[in-house]
């Protein structure tokens, strides 16, 4: 079987339909597939980040040097915005997390070149991950710490689990649906995401200062900075990982299929 003959199929996948497509039409680029779908939840997800910084900048609630995400949120108005933005984040990542695990899952059906439980288990991984999304944006950190810490952690360490797992994925299903250099890429960036949450997480355990504003001068500053920074690098490893999912999401689209009960 040949990539073009693939690509010209359409499959029916438990009451979804999965249409695949060569994407060689001259409409524009994000009416392709579903890459709509990565390309939103890339745009979504930054500006969540910078609008929220932007506006806790400019209401001088955080320092302009490396404050932790979750300190851009805490007070309002910015937390509203955090937390709504935030929501809408995890909704468009269930969404391209649920449409990439039907495209791996015809693959894995058809061409044996992928084990469905390992495409499952990077399902789960992300669903996991974009529930601590949820949590973050509904528990403040200046209101229920620990809540919010469980969240921040479900959202790091499952979606560096999953990235790492759709690393894989992508190596095992080349030539279908990637190319080598993207593969490349998506390794790359899980790789920078999981060294850079090893010291998001060891750095904050230092940090004893609860304060949004911090001084050079403090003696935990220097561990506040590093985790800071990393958890910076780390978040924004997730959006550009979503990145490269969008020449995938040309390839296919999703619709739902109703039938009568008989």
């Amino acid at each position: 079987m040949t990539l073009d003959q693939y690509l010209k199929w359409s499959f029916l996948l438990y009451g979804t339909v999965l249409s695949v497509s060569s994407g060689s039409s001259a409409m524009f680029w994000f009416t392709q597939g579903l890459c709509f779908l990565p390309a939103f939840l890339v745009i979504w997800s930054s500006s969540t980040f910078i609008v929220a910084y932007i506006i806790a900048l400019f209401r001088r609630d955080v320092d302009i040097i490396f404050p932790y995400i979750s300190d851009t949120g805490a007070y309002p108005p910015e937390s509203c915005i955090f937390g709504l933005m935030t929501f809408i984040s995890a909704c468009a990542g269930i969404a391209t997390i649920y449409a990439r695990y039907k495209f791996v899952e015809k693959l894995s059906g058809d061409t044996r070149v992928v084990s469905p439980r390992l495409n499952y288990t990077a399902l789960v991984f992300g669903l996991l991950s974009c529930l601590g999304m949820c949590i973050v944006a509904t528990f403040q950190e200046t209101a229920v710490t620990w809540v919010h810490d469980i969240g921040a952690l479900m959202f790091f360490v499952p979606g560096i689990l999953y990235i790492i797992l759709q690393s894989v994925i992508s190596y095992r299903a080349f030539p279908y649906g990637c190319s080598m250099f993207v593969c490349r890429a998506r390794l790359f960036i899980a790789i920078l995401a999981a060294l850079a949450f090893f010291p998001t997480a060891i750095c904050a355990y230092f940090v004893k200062q609860t304060t949004l504003h911090r001084e050079k001068d403090d003696e935990d500053y220097p561990y506040h900075v590093a985790s800071a920074s990393c958890e910076w690098v780390c978040a924004f490893s997730f959006i550009c990982f979503f990145l490269t999912y969008i020449d995938d999401f040309k390839l296919f689209t999703l619709r739902v299929k109703t039938e009568d009960v008989e």
